[in-house]
């Protein structure tokens, strides 16, 4: 694996903290303790439900690509999963923040910009796990 790949996804491990932390944020806002509307709610708990998806299928990609001997800079795919896991969940956060928002806002296009990140770079995992599968062949 490339070094500054594996600086990444070490890093990447460590993001897990802060989605452990949103849980308990989570928690807060469920049992009542923190005064948020309908709207913040949705969208905080599908950013956080995002978040920690997005980076286990950011870490499984790297490895699958490194595991299948993909070109070095095939791998670099993984890391535009491990974007998407930062653009998706920030939409959904930044989009509803203020006071008693009533739609979201125009942070909203960073999970659109996060999703385009995530669908190409899946495209490009995929692609490059099949294209060092038929090489192996033969």
């Amino acid at each position: 694996m490339d070094p500054i790949i594996t600086v990444v996804t070490g890093a990447t491990i460590l993001t897990v903290i802060g989605v452990m932390s949103g849980g308990t944020f989570l928690l807060r806002i469920a049992t009542g303790g923190l005064p948020f509307n309908g709207l913040q709610k949705t969208f905080f708990r599908a950013g956080h439900a995002h978040a920690g998806v997005l980076v286990i299928l950011g870490l499984v990609c790297i490895l699958l690509l490194s595991a299948s001997g993909a070109a070095p800079g095939w791998q670099w795919a993984g890391v535009g999963v491990l974007a998407g896991a930062i653009l998706i969940p920030a939409g959904f956060f930044l989009s509803v923040l203020g006071r008693e928002p009533e739609r979201p806002g125009r942070a909203i296009a960073l999970l659109w910009v996060g999703v385009v990140v995530l669908a190409a770079s899946l495209l490009v995992v995929g692609v490059a796990v099949i294209v060092a599968g038929v090489a192996a062949l033969g």
